[in-house]
């Protein structure tokens, strides 16, 4: 199952709509679904580096969110901050998995 955004148009929807989890080094945009399965989709800025460093991170990312347990029901966009290109793939995990952990306790709390 592919659980990736790919249209613009998703990415806005998730902007508008959705609820933000921030750390040190990145953001988490959530918003609900209909569908079971949770979309993420990943936003690299130009700004954060060439394109071999951007796409080492996406592709880092992405490994990461399959290991990762994702609440379903979701469409998920994570946006990365400057200084993210610089971690360890351990440090991205840590990371990712606080922000996950942090969205669906904000999300129980409502």
């Amino acid at each position: 199952m592919d659980h990736r955004l790919k249209k613009n148009s998703q990415f806005n929807y998730v902007y508008k709509k959705g609820e933000r989890v921030h750390t040190e080094n990145f953001t988490l945009f959530v918003v609900a679904s209909r569908f079971e399965n949770y979309k993420i989709g990943f936003s690299v800025s130009k700004k954060l580096g060439k394109a071999n460093k951007r796409n080492l991170l996406k592709r880092r990312l992405r490994e990461i969110v399959k290991r990762c347990k994702v609440p379903p029901f979701r469409n998920y966009v994570l946006l990365a901050k400057e200084g993210s290109t610089q971690l360890e793939f351990a440090a991205l995990n840590t990371e990712i998995n606080k922000l996950f952990e942090k969205c669906g306790k904000k999300l129980e709390n409502k």
